[in-house]
């Protein structure tokens, strides 16, 4: 009995999955097909089918596997040590110094470039 419900789990799911799609069509339908209503009331409506249709996919197990991804994910966010605002200051200050030291070195090369190429056809003066 176990194995039988194993196996017709993921077909609810799926149903549940498509009712979902089908409930996000229909909102998106409905809001552009009442167009004479007040934004505010279709805009609401779309509201609650949005929250109907997430109540509904956290019922399946891809629902339940993302939630609880996302809970894991705020677990390991808490865990990162994050750099002070020294740290921080001094490393985009490092980033900035060492592009402005590239973009200088890289344009003595193509002026010592563009001159010696100018020097050997003939263009130079």
């Amino acid at each position: 009995m176990n194995t039988q419900a194993e196996t017709q789990a993921p077909v609810f799911d799926i149903v549940k999955q498509v009712f979902s799609v089908l409930l996000v069509v229909a909102g998106i339908a409905a809001f552009y097909y009442f167009a004479e209503v007040s934004v505010l009331y279709r805009v609401i409506g779309l509201l609650v089918v949005a929250l109907v249709v997430l109540g509904l996919m956290f019922t399946t197990n891809l629902g339940r596997n993302t939630w609880s991804f996302f809970l894991e994910s705020k677990q390991e966010v808490r865990k990162v040590v994050w750099p002070t605002r020294e740290e921080t200051s001094r490393t985009t200050l490092l980033v900035f110094a060492m592009v402005f030291t590239v973009g200088l070195i890289l344009w003595v090369l193509d002026m010592v470039l563009f001159w010696g190429v100018q020097h050997l056809t003939g263009q130079g003066g």
